[in-house]
């Protein structure tokens, strides 16, 4: 028994040295990068009101409590600024930085803290939302840079390391290992994430993922989690993804993207026997954009696009990606099964419209002198809502917000004066010798008078 024991021993003695003898240090990995790695903090101006909260009573009905009751403005209080955190790398001695979208979107003042405690005014150069990718620009020069690598060479099990200020602990290193490539996540057709085990949380967004060469292959971005802090699945954006939209922010000011003009959706194993294929590959053409590129090129609903510029198509994930990536206006070639024989169609890529152009501030519009932020609604909106003129509400503060005024709300009038755009809105309130407005607003399925008060 005694034996048993000591071979048993011997052999856990074994491969416990052997995992240890194989385990990296990530030691000179963090002195050498560390300093290219900055903590984000963000301001947001809301000026909103906030009551006091309600122990155990929904947000909606505390609305409802509130205004019912007409709490004096005295006892009413402003929300502080709201402020965020993030992390970014500088890429370029001379202040050019890195990070999310989802970091600096919206706010009003983005400040970079360096490693030394430099702290910096940063200017948002531009930012891609279909990316969430963000360049910004500080004013200093021989800075500590990144080393850029080659997120092709990644292994699934290699290990890599995250540098980044979660919930706000500066400078914190977190190691794990690469759990899958090219990952598709709902909406996000244009970046293959990488997947990994490696420790992210709120505040990591936009810091560098390195390999252990200490090169940058990635830029953490998101984690799957039902709490809200990491769950062991954390996704980056690959390098040469985000550098190349950074290069095309900095360059023109926005990001160019390719486009067919279709809809497609998976080939399942059903349907390639239907089609009369062997495997199931590809994207299926569900719909065609009419006057579109793919339109003009012949193509048609029920075609399996299997090649793009020579290019396998895998699956359907695949290829918004690659065409995302080619210039508009270059003449492509497609490899598509129409009727059980393969046809090649020539296409001239179109440009995907532009969410928001990337060199825009992404500061949201400016409010009017209630503190309201309206959009026009469309013909479907109205349609929907059954109304014929109005706007929606985007943001409500200051004496929008103190009336009782919310996002969602649609102003339908003024005084009996409709209102159709932002425009029209702030010229109604603008009549100097009135405080006092009425505003028929819907909200939700009934309709109601919300009296404004302006100070002059």
């Amino acid at each position: 028994m005694k034996k048993w024991i000591a071979g048993l021993a011997m052999s856990f003695g074994m491969v416990a040295g052997a995992q240890a003898i194989g385990l990296p240090d990530f030691t000179d990995l963090v002195e050498r990068q560390g300093a290219s790695v900055v903590n984000i903090t963000t301001t947001q101006e809301k000026g909103a009101i906030a009551h006091p909260r309600v122990p155990n009573m929904p947000k909606d009905e505390m609305f409802e409590f509130f205004k019912r009751f007409k709490m004096p403005e005295s006892e009413q209080r402003s929300m502080p600024p709201k402020r965020g955190q993030g992390s970014g790398f500088i890429i370029s001695s001379d202040g050019y930085i890195l990070t999310n979208t989802h970091v600096i979107d919206s706010v009003d003042e983005v400040t970079v803290k360096l490693n030394d405690k430099r702290e910096f005014t940063a200017k948002v150069i531009g930012s891609d939302d279909r990316t969430d990718i963000a360049l910004l620009k500080i004013d200093a020069s021989n800075l500590p840079k990144v080393t850029i690598g080659e997120p092709s060479r990644l292994k699934v099990g290699e290990w890599v390391l995250a540098i980044g200020a979660p919930f706000g602990f500066e400078n914190s290193a977190t190691a794990g290992i690469v759990s899958a490539k090219g990952r598709a996540l709902p909406d996000e057709n244009y970046v293959p994430f990488i997947q990994t085990d490696v420790a992210v949380n709120p505040g990591n967004s936009g810091g560098p993922l390195f390999n252990l060469r200490g090169e940058v292959v990635g830029v953490n971005s998101q984690i799957i989690s039902r709490s809200g802090g990491y769950m062991g699945l954390s996704f980056a954006i690959p390098i040469d993804v985000a550098m190349d939209v950074a290069r095309q922010i900095r360059d023109s000011g926005k990001v160019n993207r390719g486009r067919l003009g279709v809809l497609i959706q998976e080939v399942t194993a059903d349907l390639a026997d239907t089609f009369g294929m062997r495997d199931p590959r590809g994207a299926l053409v569900s719909e065609v954009e009419p006057g579109g590129p793919a339109d003009k090129a012949g193509l048609k609903p029920s075609d399996i696009i299997l090649k793009f510029d020579g290019r396998d198509v895998p699956n359907s994930i695949e290829l918004p990606r690659m065409v995302g990536a080619t210039a508009p206006g270059t003449r492509s070639t497609l490899g598509v099964w129409r009727k059980g024989k393969m046809h090649e169609i020539s296409i001239i890529v179109g440009e995907m419209p532009q969410d928001k152009l990337a060199g825009e501030s992404p500061k949201k519009r400016v409010a009017n002198k209630a503190g309201l932020v309206v959009s026009k609604l469309t013909a479907d909106q109205k349609r929907d809502l059954k109304v014929d003129s109005g706007v929606i509400v985007e943001e409500a503060t200051g004496a929008a917000g103190r009336a009782g005024l919310r996002p969602d709300d649609i102003i339908v009038s003024v005084d009996g004066d409709p209102v159709n755009s932002a425009e029209e809105l702030s010229s109604r309130l603008n009549d100097n010798d009135r405080k006092n407005f009425a505003l028929l607003v819907k909200r939700g399925d009934g309709s109601l008078y919300v009296p404004l008060r302006l100070t002059r």
